[in-house]
């Protein structure tokens, strides 16, 4: 019986902030695939392995989650003044598409060790001790990331004792800077970081309810609503939502509705193709809970608690784009999220996810009532898992 062989593409498998990915490099994709289409998209689904009806991804690299279920294309920046072009693709689990309409923050961290690993960056900017500035051009939405990486006689540092939760293990602090991280997409606001016009809004979403929503664009479209207006405290864990198939719907139908009312989508029935973005997610004002470790986390440590939904599910922390969402909210007075945080003004805040808290930070600033932020600021970590080589059937893509 004929057969097509495997065909081998070198590849990397990292995780970077509580994500894991797969990356590549542009020129070792197979030729038909270095340009956007049909093509690659069906390679990087058979990486991953999906779509996948028993929702497992059992036969490829992906772990059968939204934060798992991820990949990187990296090359040699054609930006003046960047040193690599980051393209990120989240891949759906069940279904057969790849969705290019965002970025992955978590994944932002890993993107500078691997350019520097894989000679993507220029030698002479890449110093044998200390810290190596990766200027990154993240081409999903066009923004630019700078990664301060840390380097050890020639080589990027991975292990140390930087702790983030979400994450088991320690490794080496990469600090990222979104520079300009508000969305100049198409929207109501013309592109603005508040696309409705309005730091709050009454979102109808017919069958459920009408609410107070922050709705920005920043890191990654998000909608903000209040955790005890839909009947949550902001203190759930993955279990009490992801269980829950009549809240998972609900919140799908919200983050509709909300993708509608941002301008995202000209029908609520497109959203369903679009998973990635905008993100849905609720806040409240801090509590005592026990995070998804164990580890107890007091009304004290945080500023605010906040739960957000990546593809459906809810997150089992936070991803690094709605981070940034957060900073930018919360550095805005009269935000839901800013107002979950006490309502004045600030440049940073710790938050209360699921698996812990985060910091992240925000310079904000007012012009003629128009808000722009400058950049966020967070510090994740990353390390290489395997390199070597991904192999998918020949007849794949």
């Amino acid at each position: 019986m004929a057969h097509v062989p495997q065909v081998k593409i070198p590849a990397t498998y990292m995780r970077g902030g509580t994500s894991k990915g797969v990356f590549f490099r542009l020129q070792d994709l197979p030729e038909r695939c270095q340009q956007p289409g049909e093509a690659r998209d069906k390679l990087l689904l058979r990486v991953i392995g999906s779509p996948d009806p028993y929702g497992k991804q059992i036969d490829g690299m992906g772990g059968a989650t939204s934060s798992t279920s991820k990949t990187v294309i990296l090359a040699k920046s054609s930006k003046p003044d960047h040193d690599v072009d980051y393209l990120f693709g989240q891949v759906s689990i069940d279904k057969a598409f790849v969705d290019w309409s965002g970025n992955c923050g978590n994944l932002s961290a890993a993107v500078g060790a691997f350019a520097i690993s894989n000679g993507l960056v220029d030698a002479a900017r890449i110093p044998r001790d200390g810290i190596c500035t990766v200027r990154i051009w993240q081409a999903n939405i066009s923004k630019t990331i700078i990664g301060h990486v840390p380097m050890s006689n020639g080589e990027v540092q991975e292990t140390g004792d930087f702790e983030l939760d979400g994450v088991t293990f320690p490794a080496a602090e990469v600090q990222l800077e979104f520079i300009d991280p508000a969305d100049e997409g198409e929207g109501e606001g013309g592109g603005a970081m508040f696309p409705t016009g309005n730091l709050v809004d009454e979102l109808e979403v017919p069958g459920v309810g009408t609410f107070k929503a922050t709705m920005i664009n920043a890191g990654i479209p998000t909608v903000f609503v209040e955790a005890e207006a839909i009947g949550y405290t902001g203190t759930e864990l993955q279990d009490a939502i992801n269980g829950d198939a009549k809240a998972l719907a609900m919140f799908e139908t919200m983050r509709a509705y909300g993708a509608l009312r941002m301008g995202l989508i000209k029908d609520v029935a497109e959203a369903a193709k679009r998973q990635h973005t905008p993100k849905i997610a609720f806040v409240s004002k801090p509590k005592d809970y026990v995070s998804s470790s164990g580890k107890p986390v007091t009304a004290g440590d945080v500023d605010l608690l906040v739960r957000a939904l990546s593809m459906g599910k809810l997150h089992h922390a936070m991803m690094g784009t709605a981070a940034v969402a957060i900073g930018t909210a919360a550095a805005i007075p009269g935000t839901l999220v800013n107002l979950a945080a006490g309502g004045k003004e600030r440049n940073q805040v710790r938050f209360g996810h699921p698996s812990g808290t985060l910091r992240v930070g925000a310079e904000a600033t007012q012009n003629n009532g128009e808000w722009t932020v400058t950049k966020a600021i967070m510090s994740r970590s990353a390390r290489v898992l395997m390199e070597g080589f991904v192999r998918v059937p020949g007849d794949a893509f």
